[in-house]
């Protein structure tokens, strides 16, 4: 149950962007443009990313939706929950492995960030770029569930927005009118 009137159970990061509309426009065509612009890591990557930042956050709302448009993006289903258990031991792809590691590092513990870090990323084969991106998408995520669960918006029955609010996303993308 959302802590502030005005924020519906349906319509949460919505509802929350009304409060601000310049703020949320902005965070909207900021999300555009880290989701779905150019970038090494395909959309799929992205999105997964975002929901295993989101699960490591204990962020129903943002994790749910995020691992069903990784999933309609071509991620297997399951394959979030054996992230989450342990990266190593998991289906993810081998390349994508030390991006999840860098970002689960960056979410639980920042300062703790050294060059290791990054080289793991390096030598998995990704760019500078690739890099760049991850830790865009890191940060996002990290910001976003601290809105929506400082809001309240992973209070109560929250799990049929999932599916609405993942096929919008999916195919419309986060600045189309109507973003949930």
């Amino acid at each position: 149950m959302p802590f502030i009137s005005g924020i519906s159970d349906e319509m949460v990061v919505a509802d929350i962007f009304n409060w601000s509309p310049d703020a949320g426009r902005c965070i909207s065509e900021w999300h555009e443009i880290v989701m779905r612009g150019k970038s090494p890591l395909s959309t799929a990557q992205r999105e997964f990313i975002a929901a295993y930042v989101s699960a490591l956050n204990a962020c129903a709302l943002c994790s749910g939706v995020h691992e069903l448009i990784a999933e309609r993006f071509g991620i297997p289903s399951g394959t979030m929950q054996e992230a989450f258990d342990s990266v190593e031991q998991s289906s993810v792809e081998d390349k994508l492995k030390p991006l999840l590691s860098y970002a689960k590092k960056l979410t639980e513990s920042p300062a703790k960030m050294v060059l290791a870090d990054a080289t793991a990323v390096f030598d998995a084969g990704w760019d500078e770029q690739a890099l760049h991106d991850a830790i865009n998408v890191t940060c996002m995520f990290n910001f976003m569930n601290r809105i929506v669960m400082g809001h309240g918006g992973t209070e109560g029955d929250i799990e049929p927005h999932f599916g609405a609010s993942a096929d919008f996303l999916a195919s419309s993308g986060y600045t189309a009118e109507g973003a949930p």
